[in-house]
């Protein structure tokens, strides 16, 4: 299609050159030789006056030198009452085309070797007819023509390449969206439902995109629909599972606070295989651009309400710190807060009551840090439990809430890192990076600034739900 372009805008500019070069060449070249004649009018009318008084030679080669060059000036003086015919200057005209300028009376011009001349009959006092000739040199015919012809070639080549240039950017103009139309619908059609068009281009590419996003969205809300209730099973069911094993721990011994926990575990089992289930077989379908993605602040103070209500019942003391302004991530709101719910959830799950917990939200440049700590007595293998958060199928912890999180962090870039908090217990940091790319080495500096960070934000003592 650019090519096609091209082609055609390179015939049609060479048509239109072609059509007014060659008629003003001509035009050129005709002005050119009428300047040249008209100089040799000059020329000639500059000794009429003289012959028309006299026809003296002496008088008359001394009016010929004054009006022009010896070589280029003849005068045909014709005989008369006992009189000879004479001839002035170097004569290159034909005899014959003297002699009708001479009858007729009427100017003319003759080729000859080297040029061409200008016969112009003069009349004399004695009613005879002179002859004056004016040698034209084909160099003065031709001067400047080569020069003009040479401009006119440079200016139509410009134009064509111009005009080529130009349809070369309007191809490029209209072949860049289409070709991305076409690769988006090629990662469409392979399942990378994240797949979008940038809406740019020509106004029909553009509506194409407009259409081909919307039907993106569609296909992604359909699917979305369907899995909607395994995908809020990370969120929705372990929270009050949470809840309700804590609440069947505080039942005492017996057989029926013995059967609820069983039941409470089996159930949980039941949901752990729901949901990683339903991870394994739900495809990306974040979308990628601007304008996707949500603000974590608002989703950790959302969640940070939902669980100040449980830390309460359990007398936690909680800090939230970095959520009080907009901090724009490329992930959806509902991966982040299933991964928030994932971690404080290993919280009250693996910790005392009266466990102190903080979350805080740091935003970089390239990359945003949350970080979940807890006064706990922290993971004595952190490389294991990021091993079963792989799916490693190693015993214990199912991994799953790690496994949310390592999910959503790699998605951008990112990575999730174990380590011990500044409470004294364990600390699981999310690095969310921004532009997609892969996170950099942290530099040392970095991490001595982050490290005095989160010392100060541990000496401000924990909030306590009012």
């Amino acid at each position: 299609m650019r090519w096609a372009l091209v082609k055609v805008c390179l015939a049609v500019t060479t048509m239109v050159v072609v059509a007014f070069a060659i008629p003003l060449g001509l035009v050129i070249k005709e002005m050119a030789r009428d300047r040249a004649f008209s100089g040799a009018e000059r020329e000639a009318a500059a000794v009429a006056p003289a012959l028309s008084i006299t026809t003296d030679r002496d008088q008359l080669e001394r009016v010929v030198a004054s009006a022009g060059s010896d070589a280029g000036m003849a005068v045909h003086l014709p005989a008369g009452d006992g009189t000879k015919a004479v001839d002035l200057g170097r004569q290159r005209a034909a005899d014959a085309d003297i002699a009708t300028v001479r009858r007729l009376g009427r100017a003319s011009t003759t080729e000859v070797s080297g040029g061409s001349t200008l016969l112009q009959p003069v009349a004399l006092s004695s009613g005879e007819i002179a002859v004056v000739e004016v040698f034209v040199p084909e160099s003065e015919v031709t001067n400047g023509v080569a020069t003009a012809w040479a401009v006119l070639a440079a200016v139509g080549a410009a134009l064509v390449v111009g005009s080529v240039a130009v349809a070369d950017q309007l191809g490029v103009r209209m072949v860049r969206p289409a070709r991305r139309l076409v690769e988006g619908a090629h990662e469409l059609g392979e399942g990378r439902l994240g797949a979008r068009v940038p809406e740019d281009g020509p106004t029909e590419l553009r509506l194409a995109a407009v259409a081909f996003n919307s039907m993106a969205d569609q296909v992604v809300q359909l699917l979305a629909n369907e899995r909607e209730l395994a995908a809020d099973l990370s969120h929705r069911l372990r929270t009050p599972l949470t809840v309700l094993r804590l609440n069947a721990a505080s039942l005492g011994d017996g057989p029926a606070a013995e059967q609820t926990r069983e039941a409470v575990a089996q159930l949980e089992r039941e949901v752990d295989t729901i949901i990683r289930t339903a991870r394994d077989a739900k495809p990306r379908t974040a979308a990628a651009g601007p304008g996707a993605g949500c603000d974590a602040a608002e989703v950790v103070r959302e969640r940070m309400a939902f669980w100040s209500a449980l830390a309460e019942d359990e007398g936690r003391k909680w800090r939230m710190a970095g959520a009080d302004r907009p901090v724009r991530i490329p992930v959806a709101r509902a991966d982040l807060a299933a991964a928030l719910d994932a971690l404080l959830g290993n919280v009250f799950r693996h910790t005392a009551e009266g466990t102190a917990f903080a979350v805080d939200l740091h935003n970089g440049e390239d990359a945003v840090i949350v970080l979940v700590s807890d006064a706990g007595p922290g993971i004595a293998d952190p490389a294991s439990a990021m091993a079963r958060g792989r799916g490693s199928g190693t015993t214990g912890s199912t991994g799953l809430g790690l496994d949310i999180v390592r999910r959503l962090a790699e998605s951008t870039g990112g990575d999730v890192r174990l380590g011990s908090s500044v409470l004294g217990g364990t600390e699981v940091r999310i690095w969310i990076q921004l532009d997609g790319r892969e996170r950099p080495p942290v530099r040392r500096g970095h991490r001595a600034t982050m490290r005095r960070r989160r010392r100060g934000a541990a000496m401000t003592p924990p909030r306590t739900p009012k």
